[in-house]
């Protein structure tokens, strides 16, 4: 990751744009490369100028902000370019489908500067905004979202411990809760996770949730609190 965190922001409102660009210009260590008022725009800068994130409004004109985030993280020329999805409602029937497109997590439009700030930051530094307490809430409404549960052939190469934090990281789990459940080190479950996102090509620890429910690793609704 550069020294300075590139930000397109892509939402049709100006008057947001200009809000969240007033933020990350006025952040040490970020700034914001362009701004864009449709997902076919977003799609275009984020080609043109390869930012590090792209704040994402999941409804606009022209392309969604879904079909956007689809193009560009599909986009092997883009694999440096994370997606940080915007949304108005924190159940919002488009946030899975959004994760599912590639997106590395989400935040709500009205959340506050430091957690803005703070999501920024934690996805250009490769990890997914879904934190533990907002996995949990997300868990119910969309695993019901991920459909039957479909084979998964990458799953077949995990060992049985990282199974085991596979199902942890599903149900809502940090890093250190996964440890005090399986009874190991910190440093042995970063490793486990890294090993995962590796062996099942996720982006970061918002597509191995998405992965785990689709595969039918983890129980729908039943996040083990």
């Amino acid at each position: 990751m550069a020294d300075t965190i590139r930000v397109l922001i892509a939402d049709d409102q100006a008057l947001l744009r200009g809000s969240f660009r007033l933020l990350v210009d006025s952040t040490p260590g970020m700034t914001t490369v362009a701004e864009a008022a449709d997902g076919a725009d977003a799609v275009r800068r984020a080609r043109e100028l390869r930012p590090d994130i792209v704040l994402m409004d999941l409804r606009m004109p022209a392309l969604d902000g879904i079909a956007a985030t689809r193009e560009i993280c599909s986009d092997p020329e883009l694999a440096g370019v994370r997606v940080l999805a915007l949304t108005m409602f924190d159940l919002d029937e488009y946030v899975y489908p959004a994760l599912r497109a590639g997106a590395s997590g989400f935040l709500l439009k009205d959340a506050t500067p430091a957690d803005l700030v703070a999501g920024i930051r934690t996805v250009a530094a490769g990890e997914g905004v879904l934190s533990p307490t907002v996995t949990r809430r997300l868990i119910a409404d969309l695993s019901w979202s991920a459909g039957p549960a479909r084979p998964e052939p990458r799953l077949v190469g995990l060992t049985r411990r990282e199974h085991e934090v596979l199902v942890q990281i599903a149900n809502g789990l940090s890093n250190q809760e996964i440890a005090g459940r399986l009874v190991v080190s910190l440093p042995t479950v970063k490793s486990h996770v890294g090993s995962l996102l590796a062996k099942l090509s996720a982006r970061d620890r918002a597509q191995l949730v998405i992965i785990a429910y689709e595969a039918g690793v983890a129980e729908p609704g039943m996040p083990q609190l």
